[in-house]
């Protein structure tokens, strides 16, 4: 089966989002063309992971090029994206993979999420050569996101992903674990119950 590939280039909207209640959230990435949308699932520290290396890759960008590039230092208000995800959200699939690449001739931010495979291998040797074959396959590999972005669209989503996830739950002051509305047993209490 070839591999399918979900390509936005450009996409009208591009963002990070989740669906449910903190505590209990699913996180997706989501990218819309006209009638198109592809939504697919993530881990919250993916997400995030996300977001800090496109400002890292940014900032770079902009430092190489000795502030010549077309990419601004902060995300500008005018195209900031707060909207909820576009529902119904439908998961192609979940992420294992991310890639980020600045292309310099035609100045875009390229993101690249792969799903999830499992790999069965005998070895550390045969595991990192079934990854290696896997990542330089092409055709038949597993499905991908693929998303290119202006250096305004890149600072507005890394902005809005980073938004995302710290809209969670508050960190205890004592541990900085997540406090669950009906409260928390602080390892640094030695397990009594604080309630948040």
């Amino acid at each position: 089966m070839s591999r399918q590939v979900f390509l936005y280039d450009p996409p009208e909207r591009f963002v990070a989002g989740t669906v449910g209640l903190p505590g209990r959230r699913t996180f997706f990435l989501q990218a819309m063309a006209g009638a198109r949308v592809t939504s697919v699932a993530l881990e919250k520290n993916q997400v995030a992971a996300l977001a800090e290396r496109m400002d890292e890759l940014l900032d770079e960008v902009v430092r190489r090029s000795g502030g010549n590039a077309p990419v601004p230092a902060v995300a500008p208000s005018e195209v900031s994206d707060m909207a909820p995800l576009e529902a119904p959200v439908e998961e192609e699939f979940r992420v294992g993979t991310m890639a980020l690449a600045w292309d310099g001739d035609e100045q875009r931010m390229i993101v690249e999420a792969q799903a999830l495979v499992e790999l069965d291998a005998e070895s550390e040797e045969d595991m990192a050569e079934a990854e290696e074959k896997l990542l330089q396959d092409e055709e038949n590999g597993p499905p991908m996101l693929r998303v290119r972005l202006t250096g305004n669209q890149a600072r507005a989503f890394a902005k809005r992903a980073l938004d995302v996830v710290n809209a969670g739950r508050p960190p205890c002051p004592l541990c900085s674990l997540p406090l669950d509305p009906e409260g928390h047993v602080c390892p640094r209490q030695n397990g009594y119950r604080r309630d948040a």
